[in-house]
C-alpha cells in the first residue's frame, strides 16, 4: 500500500467487536424525523457470539435507521453458521420485506439467500462476506475490506519498529478475521504467525496467549481482532512479563480508554454503527425508491481508519455514548 493510501486511511476518521443477543428485538432509537412511507419489516441477522459488545454498535445503528424509516426491525443472531442460516429461513417464512445479514461463513448462506430472492425478498450484506456478496446474489454490501485493512495495519507496525507479530484469531474459519491476518502478513515485513483461541472464553484466551508469550520472548507485537480480546491481551502481556505491545481491530468504550491511557497502541475502526445503519436504510431506499448503493457492483466501504493516541479524543465522546 502506498503512503498516499495510508494517509487517506488516517484522515478518514476513526471497527469482528461485540454483545449480540440471540433474542429478537424490535427497533428503537433516536432519529431526526421519520418517514411517512408504509410500515415495513426488516430482519437483521448476524453471527454474533454472546457477550461480544461489537454487535451492540451494529444494532444501535440499525435501530436508528429503522426508527427514521418507519421500519419494524427484527434482530436475531447465532455464531453457528447452520443456525444462522435457519434464522434467515425463519425470516423468509415470516415474509419480511427485507433481510440484512452477515456472511461470516458464506457457503452456509448460499441456499437461503437464493430462497429469499426466489420469494422476492431483497437481501443486503454487511460486516462479513465482502468477497462473496455478489456471488451470493445480494443487492449491496456495507463494510470494510479486511485484507486492505490488514495490510495497512502491517505497514503501520513496521513504521513503529515491530519485528515479530502474533495475530490472535478468536474464531477459526471466519472469513473476515482470517482476511485480516492474511493482510497483516502481506503488509508487515517482519515475522507473523497466527494464534487461534476461543473468543467466547476469555479466561482461556488469556491463558493461551500468556503461555505463547512466555514460550517465545521474541514476540514484540500482539495483534488482536476485537476489542474484548485486545483488553485481555494487555493482561496476558503483563502476566507473561513480556515487552510486547498490543494493537487491535475494532473499538469499544473501554478500548478507547485504553488507547488514551497508552495500554493499547492503536485500533482500526470499521464503524459498525454505520454498517448497521446503512444496511437497514439501504433496504428502505430500495423498497421505496429503487436505489442500489454502489450500483450493485461495488461495495460501500465503512473503513478502515486508524485510531491512535493522537486522534482518539475525537471519537471518545461517541464511544462513551455507545455509538463508536
Amino acid at each position: 500500500m502506498t503512503a498516499a493510501v495510508v494517509g487517506v486511511l488516517l484522515a478518514a476518521g476513526c471497527s469482528s467487536g461485540s454483545g449480540g443477543k440471540k433474542s429478537e428485538a424490535g427497533g428503537t432509537g433516536a432519529a431526526a424525523g421519520k418517514a411517512t412511507t408504509p410500515r415495513m419489516t426488516v430482519a437483521l441477522i448476524t453471527h454474533a457470539a454472546p457477550g461480544d459488545t461489537f454487535w451492540d454498535l451494529i444494532r444501535k445503528g440499525a435501530q436508528a435507521a429503522a426508527a427514521k424509516d418507519n421500519i419494524k426491525l427484527v434482530y436475531s443472531s447465532d455464531p453457528a453458521a447452520g443456525n444462522q442460516a435457519n434464522l434467515v429461513q425463519n425470516a423468509i417464512d415470516q415474509k419480511v420485506d427485507g433481510i440484512a445479514l452477515t456472511a461470516a461463513k458464506p457457503d452456509a448462506m448460499k441456499a437461503v439467500v437464493a430462497k429469499a430472492k426466489a420469494a422476492g425478498i431483497p437481501v443486503v450484506g454487511f460486516n462479513s462476506g465482502l468477497d462473496e456478496w455478489k456471488e451470493l446474489g445480494m443487492l449491496e454490501y456495507f463494510g470494510q475490506d479486511e485484507n486492505i485493512a490488514g495490510q495497512a495495519f502491517g505497514e503501520r507496525l513496521g513504521q513503529l519498529g515491530a519485528k515479530h507479530a502474533v495475530c490472535v484469531i478468536q474464531e477459526q474459519g471466519q472469513v473476515a478475521l482470517e482476511a485480516r491476518c492474511a493482510g497483516l502478513k502481506k503488509g508487515f515485513e517482519g515475522t507473523t504467525e497466527n494464534l487461534y483461541v476461543n473468543g467466547t472464553d476469555m479466561p482461556s484466551v488469556k491463558s493461551t496467549l500468556t503461555a505463547k508469550l512466555q514460550k517465545d520472548s521474541s514476540i514484540d507485537q500482539v495483534v488482536t481482532l476485537g476489542a474484548p480480546v485486545a483488553l485481555t491481551a494487555v493482561q496476558s502481556v503483563k502476566d507473561a512479563g513480556s515487552k510486547a505491545q498490543v494493537a487491535t481491530f475494532d473499538l469499544s468504550k473501554d478500548l478507547v480508554r485504553a488507547i488514551q491511557d497508552g495500554g493499547i497502541e492503536f485500533a482500526v475502526d470499521q464503524q459498525p454503527y454505520l454498517q448497521g445503519y446503512l444496511a437497514v436504510d439501504a433496504l428502505w431506499l430500495y423498497k421505496t425508491n429503487g436505489n442500489v448503493s454502489g450500483g450493485g457492483t461495488a461495495p460501500v466501504l465503512t473503513g478502515p481508519a486508524f485510531v491512535t493516541k493522537d486522534n482518539v479524543d475525537s471519537v471518545a465522546e461517541f464511544a462513551e455514548k455507545g455509538t463508536r
